[in-house]
């Protein structure tokens, strides 16, 4: 009975010591700020390319998961993240904390090495057709249009404090018309928007959808779709430009205990992921990659580089714009 104890205690100690020593065996933690659509997209591409049972997902809002990069750099807990571009860089600028990939890629334009991009949101003005008919509203051509007077009351946006799907709309207005002219648009924009200023990136199109609202400014992608399934809903390229974030992925630098399962999956989201993805997200992100007509627009990029120092500032702007009201 010894020997037989002491030949099963042996087998689970080599058993623990296997499992602790094979980076294999941990499961990858997988953090991401993106919506339903791409993160369903990911995880499809995961679990049918071999990852499946081998990670664990958490998703996150922008602000929360940009403030964990921040703050906790190469001790978070995550090994790979899909995250917004500007906070990888930022994030990488002071923590130091991704590995350069080991596969490549072909994008359009030049990525850093230790990210590539998978999502890619532009904005537009977002418009009710019959809501708009039967106010007789004119059809807006411009952003700064939503602060006409005439459309008090029937404008919903997004605040940037929220969501940055709202920094699409500022990089437009103070790209065009420089800070001390972007306060005076988004201060007529908000007083027209009231109650109506929306947390959420998707709030304004629910807002648009119900008839609560006859216009706004939201994700390009979306108004398409609806557009599609029949809905009252059209979009308007604004005169501004429709300017473009994207989300990348990259696999955090935990030195010896980097787990390699995290670098196959970041290959395996482009790779596999990635043509799922750009059905929901229309825009081509890699050379080879086409969309239909409608959704074939010249993005604008933002003069500056795109840092979370540089959307502080903004959001400071548009506070000031705010409170003027």
């Amino acid at each position: 009975m010894k020997k037989l104890l002491s030949a099963a205690v042996l087998t689970v100690c080599a058993a623990i010591m296997f499992g602790s020593c094979s980076g294999s065996k941990k499961q990858i933690v997988f953090y991401s700020n993106a919506d339903d659509e791409a993160m369903a997209s990911m995880k499809k591409a995961l679990d049918e390319h071999g990852f499946a049972g081998k990670y664990i997902e958490q998703s996150y809002g922008t602000s929360e998961l940009g403030g964990k990069l921040m703050a906790e750099g190469t001790d978070i807990e995550a090994d790979l993240i899909t995250m917004s571009t500007f906070y990888i860089n930022s994030a990488q600028q002071q923590n130091k904390m991704f590995r350069d990939l080991t596969f490549s890629t072909e994008p359009l334009t030049v990525q850093t090495p230790y990210q590539t991009p998978v999502v890619a949101l532009l904005g537009a003005i977002l418009v009710n057709t019959k809501l708009m008919e039967s106010s007789h509203l004119p059809m807006p051509v411009s952003i700064k249009d939503l602060g006409n007077p005439e459309y008090k009351g029937n404008v919903s946006v997004v605040d940037p404090m929220g969501s940055s799907t709202a920094w699409l709309l500022l990089q437009a207005v103070i790209g065009t018309y420089g800070e001390d002219g972007a306060k005076d648009v988004l201060t007529a924009i908000y007083r027209n928007a009231g109650a109506q200023l929306e947390l959420s990136g998707s709030g304004p199109l629910k807002k648009i959808r119900a008839g609560e609202a006859a216009l706004g400014f939201g994700l390009r992608h979306q108004a398409v779709a609806d557009q599609k399934k029949g809905l009252p809903i059209t979009f308007v390229d604004p005169a501004e430009g429709n300017y473009v974030l994207t989300e990348s992925v990259a696999v955090i630098e935990k030195g010896k205990k980097t787990n390699p399962l995290a670098m196959e999956m970041a290959e395996c989201i482009v790779k596999y992921g990635r043509p799922l993805i750009i059905q929901d997200y229309p825009v081509a992100l890699y050379k080879g990659e086409t969309v239909a007509p409608e959704n074939q627009v010249a993005s604008k990029i933002y003069a500056e580089p795109l840092t979370v120092e540089l959307l502080k500032k903004h959001q400071a702007l548009s506070e000031s714009c705010k409170t003027s009201n």
